[in-house]
């Protein structure tokens, strides 16, 4: 009880940055909670007078927040997921999916070795833009041991690039030549976070918020097996006298998230248990975010992260393409 005492504060401060986020969302609905939460992470982290208890006393329940509150976030993910909506899609549809998912994650993380980003950056990055975002990112990182401030980056592109598609990609849409249902499925192809698809797509109306959750969410069911083959990767390169440091082939949250869709597939559970199921995701995630927003320093950030910036906006295009051709594929 007591070693558990220091993390209070942080955890604090990170549901109440929820609350916040969750607040401004519901007057601001374009405005994701997710990234608001992030956004408001990177403030406390720069603002004069917020800052020193964000780097002080709150520290460690902030670092607890964004590691074990975001696998908590992935594992209730699976509640959103259920397999016979995905496979109403037809074969085709989910492996033009499935290609696009492995094209974007190849392309981005060959542009990441291009320009250069140190350590697993481009692995993460990759595996953010081409799956989930920032629960990709973590989910990764733990298979890859992955230290939680270089994880710090990659999340912090990752909401850049998809608050840009919030805001670029409806302005695309007719001069494109999209129908709303071709706008949907090229927004759930190419946008990283839920919260993002969700904010895109309903600009377009409520079939193009359909067609973009479940085009999303196929890209979603795909993070289990590419974390497994992470795994089974970072086993292999250990030595063999590692026996005991070598990583599970799937991480216990990965099965629980596993485990929730299965849940969430029999049809059993009732709407509103799988409501609160969402809304706890939204909290777990959203103070997971904060947490890792607020070890963002914007001068550290802009003094060796404008590489990384540039690599991202180049993936950001990259993705988007893939995912128009896509559909393009998909509607013939």
């Amino acid at each position: 009880m007591a070693a558990a005492r220091p993390l209070v504060p942080g955890l604090f401060a990170s549901l109440v940055a929820v609350a916040a986020a969750l607040a401004l969302h519901s007057l601001v609905p374009v405005l994701p909670a997710m990234t608001i939460a992030v956004v408001l992470g990177i403030l406390a982290a720069n603002l004069p007078g917020i800052s020193r208890p964000v780097f002080g006393v709150l520290r460690p329940g902030l670092n607890a927040a964004g590691k074990h509150l975001m696998r908590v976030g992935i594992v209730l993910l699976g509640l959103k997921l259920v397999l016979g909506d995905l496979l109403g899609l037809g074969w085709q549809t989910l492996a033009i999916v499935a290609g696009v998912v492995l094209l974007s994650f190849a392309g981005v993380w060959g542009l990441g070795k291009i320009f250069r980003l140190p350590g697993d950056a481009p692995l993460l990055i990759a595996t953010g833009f081409s799956i989930c975002g920032a629960s990709a990112i973590g989910a990764m990182a733990a298979v890859r041991g992955t230290k939680q401030r270089d994880t710090v980056l990659p999340v912090a592109l990752v909401t850049l690039c998809g608050t840009l598609a919030i805001g670029m990609l409806p302005l695309l849409m007719v001069p494109l030549g999209l129908t709303p249902l071709h706008f949907g499925q090229w927004v759930g192809a190419s946008v990283h976070d839920v919260g993002q698809v969700v904010a895109t797509a309903q600009t377009a109306g409520a079939g193009a918020l359909a067609a973009a959750i479940l085009i999303k969410l196929t890209r979603v069911i795909l993070l289990a097996p590419m974390v497994a083959a992470a795994s089974l990767l970072e086993r292999r390169k250990r030595p063999a006298g590692a026996i005991g440091a070598l990583p599970p082939i799937v991480p216990l949250f990965v099965l629980g998230f596993l485990a929730m869709i299965a849940l969430s597939s029999t049809g059993w559970l009732p709407e509103g248990v799988r409501d609160a199921g969402s809304v706890l995701q939204d909290i777990a995630l959203g103070a997971a975010l904060f947490g890792l927003g607020s070890a963002i320093r914007v001068r550290e950030l802009l003094g060796s992260g404008l590489r990384a910036v540039a690599m991202a906006l180049l993936s950001w295009l990259l993705v988007a393409v893939l995912g128009l051709l896509a559909v393009q594929l998909i509607s013939h």
